[in-house]
């Protein structure tokens, strides 16, 4: 990878004085920059590597630490130093085995309660083909106090609601003391099917990893694979796939509102929203072909080239709609009244519990990927990134508003300055039999999303996924401990959480 220094660790022993440099102090100012970012595991011939990732502070190389440990053998836990850790720490031991000393939440977390993973699941052959045996036993929930709680188990079908996640309130009355929220209902092993498959089947794997944000997911893929194979991508290519970008960004934001004004009992407001997210998803189907902008970005750049006329005055159309849309729910004062307070998220905390995107940006921690790691161009326009200081409902959904006028912008200048030319590669190195890894990242809609690619001999033999809704699902449960049943689902809504993007 050539994006970041690397950092060999020999001893396990070594790993927490050497990150320490990460550790969240609770009694200090949140900063914005330099953080963890992902931990993952592969299996390699010496055992299996650990690597953690971390980002520096604006436009300087990411930071990555590798530490190979044998199959059985315990690593210090840094949980307690930087929380984020604890999530990536239990997906890792119940996909490889390793243990984590010290670390404070040691229950199941992506295989449930009374799931058996197979012997060669935590060996070195990497044999997922049989599936994990199964008994039924009840969830392992944390202690909360209290002799008069109650307790309301909800999902993992809920109503309405095509993900699946199960959520376990404690509470007294209306007020919720507790929630415990159980994902992974779904988990689909996203990233070990991409092991043994060709760069080019890659890219079809990447955008389907979460439907709503399939331009992310194949442009980070992509960004990961050219930067492995030390591929150029034409000017145009750049520019088309922000455009790409950006309107991926556009309907999902737009959607957004919608479901926040259904969730707000606004009836009309929750179809005009929907309305207008289809707007743009027909737009993207006359640009491209397809409403959710599939099977054009690839490592090396587009699969085919795009005919942009009429774009630029359907958008036109379009901003004024929205502007008015937004400027009518911002008058309406029933909406702001059940979002503003309604699920305060500190700026501590989104930081230690890796908060990331508007949710990020909404609690004060103004941190964007277009603008600090920029990448496929997004240096050459000018684009303003909102931010608010409440962290709650309703600076959440500011932030998306204001964020949708500046994807506005950004089309325009891309429009203005498109260029004419390739928009493929010719310098193919995509068969090559060397041994490659690359990384990329997107600042999607809902935040932070890289791609780490390993491989060999022209084919995949491991990717890892940072999907930003894994950071915010963790972060989510601490704005509802001590808010009130009837704000749950508003609170919820506000964050744009993806089920399919946490699960992959």
């Amino acid at each position: 990878m050539t994006s970041r220094n690397e950092i060999s660790i020999s001893e396990p022993g070594e790993l927490v004085a050497l990150l320490s440099e990460l550790a969240v102090d609770p009694e200090q100012a949140p900063r914005t920059y330099r953080r963890l970012q992902a931990i993952w595991a592969r299996r390699s011939p010496e055992g299996i590597e650990l690597s953690y990732l971390a980002s520096s502070e604006q436009r300087e190389p990411f930071k990555l630490w590798r530490l190979v440990v044998a199959p059985g053998l315990s690593v210090p836990s840094l949980a307690a130093l930087i929380p984020l850790a604890g999530s990536y720490e239990r997906e890792i031991t119940d996909l490889y085995g390793i243990r984590f000393m010290g670390s404070p939440d040691q229950r199941r977390f992506v295989l449930h309660e009374g799931s058996r993973a197979p012997d060669g699941f935590l060996g070195l052959d990497g044999n997922y083909s049989d599936p994990c045996a199964f008994v039924p036993t009840p969830m392992e929930m944390p202690a909360v106090g209290g002799e008069d709680l109650q307790q309301l188990r909800f999902g993992p079908v809920r109503a309405d609601v095509v993900e699946s996640g199960s959520f376990t309130f404690s509470y007294a009355g209306e007020g919720i003391v507790h929630l415990e929220t159980r994902l992974f209902y779904k988990h689909r092993g996203m990233e070990t099917r991409f092991e043994g498959r060709s760069i080019q089947a890659g890219s079809l794997l990447a955008e389907r990893v979460s439907g709503i944000d399939s331009v992310a997911h194949a442009l980070a893929f992509a960004l990961a694979c050219e930067d492995a194979l030390q591929l150029n991508v034409s000017t145009r290519a750049q520019q088309l796939r922000v455009l790409l970008a950006e309107l991926e960004r556009l309907y999902n934001h737009l959607q957004y509102f919608g479901l926040l004004s259904k969730l707000t009992t606004l009836k009309v407001a929750d179809a005009e929203g929907h309305y207008l997210a289809e707007l743009v998803k027909q737009l993207n189907a006359r640009l491209s072909g397809g409403r959710f902008l599939r099977g054009l970005i690839v490592p090396g750049g587009l699969r085919r080239d795009l005919v942009t006329d009429g774009v630029g005055d359907a958008l036109t159309e379009l901003e004024d709609q929205a502007r008015s849309y937004l400027d009518a729910l911002a008058r309406t004062r029933s909406y702001r009244d059940r979002l503003e307070t309604t699920g305060i998220l500190s700026a501590q905390v989104a930081l230690a519990q890796g908060a990331t995107g508007p949710v990020e940006r909404a609690s004060g921690l103004d941190r964007d990927l277009r603008r600090d790691h920029p990448y496929s161009g997004y240096e050459h326009y000018h684009f303003a990134v909102p931010d608010a200081t409440t962290g709650d409902a309703r600076a959440r959904a500011l932030v998306r508003e204001y964020e949708i006028f500046a994807s506005f912008a950004i089309v325009r200048q891309v429009l203005a300055q498109l260029e004419d030319g390739p928009v493929l590669v010719d310098d193919d190195r995509r068969g090559s039999s060397d041994a490659f890894c690359g990384m990329g990242w997107v600042e999607a809609t809902r935040g932070t999303l890289i791609y780490v690619v390993y491989g060999n001999g022209g084919s995949l033999s491991r990717v890892k996924i940072k999907e930003p809704s894994f950071s915010n699902w963790r972060v989510f449960p601490y704005t509802v401990d001590g808010t009130n049943m009837m704000d749950y689902a508003i609170n919820e809504a506000s964050f744009g959480l993806s089920v399919a993007g946490n699960d992959r």
